[in-house]
């Protein structure tokens, strides 16, 4: 029960794989200037890796190790296309504005690398947990980016007005570098510092040491 618990809450903060181990992160800097694309993005990933990694596990012992990733991948890109295709279908204005990213998950590193790394040696059950834990761990990073892009850029959370915008007669000048890449890369980044300062052990040490320039030695 402890261990089934730690496999899927570890992930959150100490393992997480957008702030720890820098994957994912090309859909984390494009898909949230609004909170509804980074939810909808959060919730097809995270059940796309869940499936995979059920499904994987399921039938590890029949995978020959020479074809695993190939395996893994029609697996990983199947589940992908029924994704997209119900996207399509029942949500086809959220499936425009997310474009290709959807499609991209089949190359998402968190995806290939959790049921290499965890799925194809362990139980289905373990493997589902963690591959949730780890869905849930890259969606609270994209909420929270897309939280403060979304409110600062343009003054409203889920497309509802939460601040008043000076254009529409408010006090609100809206801050439009949020709504570009450039302001989620920078978000991010202060985040992961925020959180290896909070938690120095999760830093990975320095691979040498800094070299102190000589004095000057005066005439």
């Amino acid at each position: 029960m402890i261990k089934g618990l730690r496999t899927l809450t570890d992930p959150l903060v100490e393992n997480n794989p957008v702030t720890v181990h820098i994957l994912g992160i090309c859909s984390a800097l494009a898909v949230t200037t609004a909170m509804a694309t980074a939810l909808t993005m959060s919730i097809a990933l995270t059940l796309v890796l869940v499936a995979a990694a059920g499904i994987i596990s399921l039938i590890r012992a029949h995978i020959p190790g020479a074809i695993r990733l190939i395996v893994q991948i029609t697996i990983i890109a199947a589940l992908v296309i029924v994704a997209d295709q119900l996207l399509r279908a029942f949500a086809y204005e959220m499936s425009q504005r997310l474009t290709v990213f959807v499609s991209l998950i089949a190359t998402n590193c968190i995806v290939l690398g959790r049921t290499e790394a965890f799925a194809l040696h362990n139980p289905p059950g373990p493997s589902m947990l963690d591959a949730l834990g780890n869905g849930l761990g890259y969606s609270a990073v994209l909420l929270l980016v897309a939280f403060i892009r979304e409110l600062f850029g343009s003054g409203s959370l889920f497309g509802i007005s939460l601040l008043p915008l000076a254009a529409d007669g408010g006090w609100y000048q809206p801050l439009r570098l949020m709504l570009l890449a450039p302001s989620a890369f920078i978000i991010l980044g202060l985040l992961i510092w925020a959180i290896r300062s909070l938690r120095p052990h999760l830093a990975e040490p320095r691979e040498f040491a800094l070299r102190h320039a000589p004095r000057e030695t005066r005439t």
